[in-house]
């Protein structure tokens, strides 16, 4: 701390030389330079609200107004704030609200997870892998497992929109004039466009919207359920149809006795990243293994998960077999427009796109009909 106080410990540590007093003013603006950019990394001032009921959750978020967020793990909420992407001034808690952090119900019924839920506990669940081993399988390819120990199903879903120029420190940002997300006017991604390109970079969110799951949101005017293709909205600034002031509670999935499903993810190391390509696949067949309803999905290459109702097309009324899966991965691969806002050339995004879709879809082969 004495460093960052004035600098003069650097000069004191010189090798012995004659240090002129030019020298040593430049050492200590140079330090604090660099302790100003220390700070910045640090939270911002906030008020921290922990209510006890879901009641008083929503009414503390009315009270608090455009300033004030919910919050769970805070694995995404909090490295926002330190870079200033979010600055909320006051901060609601919900991981004391019992509601939040119950998981009820199984593969005939449908199952109800709360949106405080950790994504480890997704991933262990023994009733959550057996009958929806997919969302297991997306919720354990999610960061790293340290992560995933505070990280929250709801956390995942409602993810913020990430993008190369967003996604920095204040002065990063700062250099370049700021982007149309944050403080600026112009979209760096595409300059031209009069909207923000961020990427939904969710997994459980493409997962969702295969699966037909809905969500339960509350506020102080009452509570409504969204199905999960409802909730996203394909623009990186307004990327959720929620209401500012309502909180997710919990995740429906509809009971599952004939739906085979799958999830495959590109990045560029096997754990921690984000995925810029996320392919989720659902089918349901009938006993003699025609398709009769199919949902596939993109996740990662718009601020939205894009359903392709192209490929679905390509499957239904077929069978599960070679040339249908290539039309459907060909139908994939045409919808995928990812731009240059995240990792890789989007070029080479955009090829991926047709080998993993037929990888997801080769995957449901592989499972075969739950009821046989």
């Amino acid at each position: 701390m004495a460093t960052c106080r004035g600098g003069r410990s650097l000069a004191a540590r010189d090798s012995g030389r004659p240090v002129s007093i030019g020298e040593d003013t430049q050492r200590i603006s140079r330090t604090r330079k660099i302790c100003e950019l220390i700070l910045m990394m640090r939270l911002p001032q906030f008020d921290y609200l922990i209510p006890r009921t879901l009641p008083e959750a929503v009414l503390m978020k009315r009270d608090a107004g455009p300033a004030g967020m919910f919050v769970a793990g805070g694995t995404d909420l909090y490295p926002n704030m330190k870079r200033r992407q979010q600055t909320p001034a006051t901060v609601i808690s919900v991981t004391r609200l019992a509601e939040l952090a119950s998981i009820s119900g199984g593969g005939q019924a449908g199952m109800r997870i709360g949106a405080s839920v950790s994504l480890t506990d997704i991933v262990e669940h023994s009733l959550i892998n057996r009958s929806y081993p997919v969302v297991a399988k997306a919720a354990a390819s999610i960061s790293t497992p340290i992560l995933r120990n505070m990280g929250t199903i709801g956390g995942n879903l409602l993810l913020d929109t990430r993008c190369n120029y967003y996604d920095q420190n204040y002065e990063w940002r700062k250099a370049i004039n700021f982007c149309m997300k944050k403080d600026g006017e112009i979209c760096w991604v595409a300059p031209s466009s009069p909207k923000c390109w961020a990427v939904q970079s969710s997994d459980l969110a493409p997962v969702m919207v295969a699966l037909d799951a809905r969500l339960r949101f509350a506020s102080p005017d009452g509570e409504r359920t969204l199905p999960a293709s409802e909730v996203y909205n394909n623009d990186g600034i307004s990327y959720l149809r929620k209401k500012p002031d309502e909180l997710l509670v919990e995740i429906i999935l509809p009971p599952n006795d004939s739906v085979r499903a799958s999830y495959v993810k590109l990045r560029r190391r096997g754990s921690f990243d984000f995925p810029v390509l996320g392919v989720a696949a659902a089918i349901a067949t009938s006993g003699g293994g025609i398709v009769l309803s199919a949902k596939v999905v993109l996740g990662g290459v718009a601020p939205a998960p894009i359903q392709v109702i192209e490929a679905e097309q390509a499957l239904i009324g077929s069978r599960l077999d070679r040339e249908h899966i290539e039309a459907a991965a060909e139908a994939c691969y045409l919808k995928a427009r990812p731009l240059d806002n995240t990792d890789f050339l989007m070029n080479w995004r955009k090829q991926m796109a047709r080998p993993y879709a037929t990888r997801a879809l080769e995957q449901l082969l592989e499972l075969g009909d739950p009821r046989w």
